[in-house]
């Protein structure tokens, strides 16, 4: 099951948040340094990050991450330097241009890592990689083998902004066609790299049912997790990228039929026509499962 099925946000400088996301279920909590922190609060914020990671990493199930402020906002290496302590598992980058950014944030850790006497390269990285148009021209530059990258992520909010539209939706309330391709480059750009894919957030925390329905589409898709914004979603993002018992029966039966014929391209299994791609999913599937 992948490690990064649900990650939940949370403000770095809310007690309160902090101490509620801890009773969830959450794989991964993001402490946010970025946007859901005032300007005249981030050093403090950066200080509460640093603590909470300290005090709690090696209490949670949960790993922590951090989202830092953009490279280029002029903010990203004080966060980076007061939050590269022991116990962080890895750092969200926002507003990521290129994977020339992953690599950037990648020789800061390096030395920061260094600086904390932390294992070498244990921190991960996980970029939003569709917010800036210049991103979403570069995503070719996602390849195998890219140091620390352990998954990818999606928003269309900040990419409206940056060009101007007054809204990511169509009138009928469907993303309009720039972040449907968004959707799509960022499965395509964490296949090329070889991670998980993570879906975008679901706004409407209320929404039990609409966040079901968009985990079930998104797992279809290929997203193997999605952002969480507040503790009551993390339970239903879980079970939806979990596969069910009739998906994991299925996928074990189509391995088990290739395994008896090692020799065999294609196989027939209920009188339908099998080949390797059926094979390589239903071995992603079992993976999913654990």
């Amino acid at each position: 099951m992948s490690a990064l099925r649900s990650m939940l946000f949370v403000p770095a400088d809310s007690e309160r948040k902090l101490a509620k996301a801890q009773g969830s279920r959450a794989d991964v909590l993001i402490l946010d340094l970025e946007d859901a922190v005032a300007p005249a609060q981030k050093a403090a914020a950066r200080v509460a990050a640093a603590a909470y990671i300290r005090d709690q990493a090696s209490k949670l199930s949960a790993r922590l991450f951090v989202r830092i402020n953009p490279l280029d906002s002029g903010l990203a290496l004080s966060d980076l330097a007061s939050i590269v302590v022991p116990g962080l598992a890895g750092i969200m980058l926002p507003k990521t241009s290129s994977a020339a950014d992953i690599q950037r944030l990648a020789h800061y850790l390096d030395a920061l890592e260094a600086r904390a006497d932390m294992p070498a390269g244990g921190v991960d990285i996980v970029p939003v990689i569709t917010e800036t148009p210049q991103a979403m021209l570069t995503m070719h530059t996602f390849v195998p083998g890219i140091a620390r990258l352990t998954g990818v992520t999606w928003g269309a909010e900040d990419l409206s902004a940056a060009i101007g539209a007054m809204s990511n939706r169509e009138v009928d309330g469907t993303l309009s066609p720039l972040y449907t391709l968004a959707n799509s480059l960022c499965l395509c750009a964490a296949a090329s790299a070889g991670v998980p894919a993570v879906d975008t957030l679901y706004a409407d925390f209320k929404d039990a049912d609409g966040l079901a329905a968009a985990c079930r589409q998104s797992r279809r898709r290929g997203f193997t997790g999605r952002i969480a914004i507040h503790p009551d979603q993390v339970d239903i993002i879980n079970e939806s990228y979990r596969p069910s018992d009739d998906e994991l029966a299925k996928a074990r039966r189509i391995v088990d039929a290739f395994a008896a014929q090692p020799d065999a391209g294609t196989i027939s299994l209920d009188g339908v026509m099998l080949d390797i791609p059926h094979l390589k999913q239903a071995r992603r599937t079992i993976a999913q499962a654990g």
